[in-house]
């Protein structure tokens, strides 16, 4: 629990803009979730095919570490399986037809920014514990 703190308590805005990400997939696959195994299948491999691509292209700096291979991996994966959940149905770039949907993403969004902003202000109430002061990775 203090690792999760320590990482939510640094973290950069960066990191926040990816998190919403994650969020804003996480809604849309709960209303549009389709346990088709072509999706996912085609998803995996359009998500092996690049994300070794990007893997090579940071190879050479030798700093990837396993969250960063792990995103590296993942966003092709959430990309490719993100447009097959949301082809034909009207979709506005990243936003649902339906105001109700968008609500709710936009709204997880905030309630995670909000929780941030809590971690982020207690922080500066309080002693963070040992080796809670380093920048977030």
């Amino acid at each position: 629990m203090k690792a999760i703190y320590c990482y939510f308590a640094n973290i950069k805005p960066g990191r926040l803009v990816l998190w919403c990400y994650l969020i804003w997939y996480f809604v849309t696959l709960c209303f549009h979730f389709d346990a088709s195994p072509k999706i996912w299948i085609n998803s995996l491999g359009i998500s092996v095919v690049i994300g070794s691509a990007l893997m090579l292209s940071v190879s050479a700096s030798n700093t990837a570490n396993q969250w960063q291979t792990f995103r590296l991996y993942w966003m092709p994966f959430a990309v490719s399986s993100f447009a097959a959940l949301i082809k034909d149905k009207n979709y506005f770039i990243i936003f649902s037809p339906s105001s109700f949907e968008v609500g709710v993403a936009l709204s997880a969004c905030a309630l995670f920014l909000l929780v941030i902003a809590i971690v982020k202000w207690t922080k500066t109430k309080m002693e963070l514990p040992q080796g809670c002061n380093g920048p977030s990775n």
